[in-house]
């Protein structure tokens, strides 16, 4: 599947649409999508790779599992995913649609007035799970874009509550624009506090550092260019991502995704040549 959910994924048969949040939205909230995909009757697993977002999911259809202790645990939905530091292999089987929220991690557990955490895939109470019924009515119907209007409505609704911290949302703005290569002292000046304070205001409102973050985002950005470029050279690929050399470019993407840059490069070409029948290859943006 794709992303925190729209990572990138190569799978049978998948629909993708992607909605921009209004404007109020936009110091919390990436953007609203949209995904179909059929797995056939066979259980099927699909991988999540880690990037800089958390995710806020709701699927209808068939049950999404993940794997946990060598088995697999249904999930209810919604759920959250959040930050992850590996990827983490999610198991389905027939038709199933999915509505996410992509959100900026520094802001998912204000808008939902929950603790921060670094528990990866989040089972949380709130009062978001009574969005379910209304919005598989509307999946059922086939109406997405009536589905994207109530759960950003919802969102809306939320966001007026509660307010997000301005020096937050001036970090984050300039950690993006630099993929995540940004220096913290850089970051904190873009935000105009003092690295301590930057520092522990990120700990409380996403449970990760500056440095933790920007990492995910880099590597979000190194792994989309090997996705869509697979001969591209690892060496200029580091220079260009503000990674020290190749060897720090590699043991990163392997911290993050278990597998070498070599590996994925493989991996993207054989999907690539998929595409051409069976296969549909996405990169979330």
């Amino acid at each position: 599947m794709s992303t925190s959910f729209s990572h990138i994924c190569i799978s049978f048969k998948m629909q993708h649409q992607e909605f921009e949040p209004p404007e109020e939205l936009r110091d919390s909230i990436k953007c609203f999508w949209y995904n179909k995909r059929d797995f056939g009757d066979v259980e099927s697993d699909f991988e999540v790779l880690p990037d800089g977002y958390a995710e806020i999911i709701f699927y209808f259809g068939s049950t999404c599992s993940i794997s946990s202790n060598g088995g697999l645990r249904p999930l209810p939905s919604p759920f959250m995913m959040g930050l992850l530091n590996q990827p983490i292999l999610f198991s389905a089987k027939n038709h199933l649609e999915i509505i996410g929220v992509r959100c900026f991690p520094w802001a998912v557990f204000d808008l939902l007035g929950l603790p921060s955490g670094k528990d990866g895939v989040r089972i949380f109470e709130h009062p978001v799970a009574q969005l379910q019924s209304t919005l598989n009515a509307s999946i059922r119907a086939e109406k997405i874009d009536e589905a994207m209007v109530q759960v950003t409505r919802y969102f809306l609704n939320m966001r007026a509550q509660i307010a997000i911290d301005s020096m937050l949302f001036k970090a984050g703005v300039a950690m993006n624009a630099a993929n995540g290569s940004m220096p913290v002292s850089q970051v904190a000046a873009a935000a105009h506090a003092t690295v301590r304070t930057l520092e522990r205001k990120f700990k409380q409102s996403s449970g990760y550092s500056v440095k933790d973050v920007s990492g995910l985002m880099r590597f979000e950005q190194l792994r989309n260019r090997l996705w869509l470029c697979p001969d591209s050279s690892l060496a200029g690929l580091a220079h260009e991502l503000g990674y020290t050399d190749q060897s720090h470019l590699s043991r990163e993407f392997k911290r993050y995704s278990g597998t070498t840059p070599a590996a994925f490069a493989r991996k993207a070409k054989k999907g690539k040549q998929a595409a051409a029948s069976d296969f549909v290859a996405f990169v979330q943006a």
